[in-house]
């Protein structure tokens, strides 16, 4: 790609707030974009074959999304917990194995996407953020969730297609947490704390493809309980 495209794409980002440059080969976070620390609000680099994000990422201090999606990260910089107005990231698709130690300082964050990484554990670095909405760790190599996960403030939590054969009781305890998806792990229906039906907060909780019948589910005490917040719930977006 050549410098006068990317000088034109620059201008526009300067009087939009947006920087997006998808599918163009990239091997590298473009050093142009410190130009602009103070106009984005948004960049899109997804697609690309960047290996590194430069610690000049956390001078962007009013960006709101970043989205990283398909390239080929191996891991995140500290200074990316300075963007204290990051409210969406997505990093689908790269070769992460854990998160920053401060990631936690990334207090305005709402949806964080990290499917299909090479993530081995729930982060705990999660449970310090106030105003999560969603996670998506599916399609990771998470093989439990851990006693920590109860200090989660996510209402959504996507644990598809990991390997997960144990889940903490402390699950149900989760404050906000209303929809639960481990769909296709490994999971026995002995391993599923009863609690999560009968005294939680969770009114959809997906686990097809696992290792028990969905109608032994049914048998479980706690299951009208879990019902009843579900069907409520169905009535509230009808």
């Amino acid at each position: 790609m050549g410098n006068s495209a990317l000088k034109a794409h620059l201008e526009t980002a300067q009087k939009t707030g947006v920087f997006q440059l998808t599918a163009k080969g990239l091997t590298e976070f473009p050093e142009d974009l410190q130009k602009l620390t103070s106009n984005l609000r948004t960049i899109d680099l997804s697609n690309n074959k960047i290996e590194l994000l430069p610690p000049l990422i956390g001078k962007f201090s009013f960006l709101k999304s970043l989205v990283l999606n398909n390239n080929k990260l191996t891991a995140l910089p500290e200074e990316l917990c300075k963007l204290k107005k990051l409210e969406t990231l997505h990093l689908n698709g790269n070769h992460l194995r854990q998160l920053p130690a401060a990631f936690g300082q990334l207090s305005a964050l709402k949806t964080l996407s990290l499917s299909g990484n090479q993530l081995r554990t729930v982060p705990t670095q999660l449970c310090g953020l106030r105003h999560l909405d969603v996670v998506d760790l599916s399609k990771n190599q998470i093989q439990n969730v851990p006693d920590t996960v109860e200090e989660l403030q996510a209402i959504e939590l996507n644990l598809n297609q990991n390997q997960i054969s144990q889940i903490s009781v402390q699950i149900s305890h989760c404050p906000r947490l209303k929809v639960l998806r481990l769909e296709e792990n490994c999971l026995e229906l002995s391993m599923l704390p009863q609690s999560i039906l009968s005294d939680s907060q969770i009114s959809l909780l997906a686990v097809e493809g696992n290792l028990f019948e969905i109608k032994k589910l049914r048998e479980l005490e706690g299951y009208d309980k879990y019902m009843e917040r579900f069907t409520a719930t169905k009535k509230k977006f009808a």
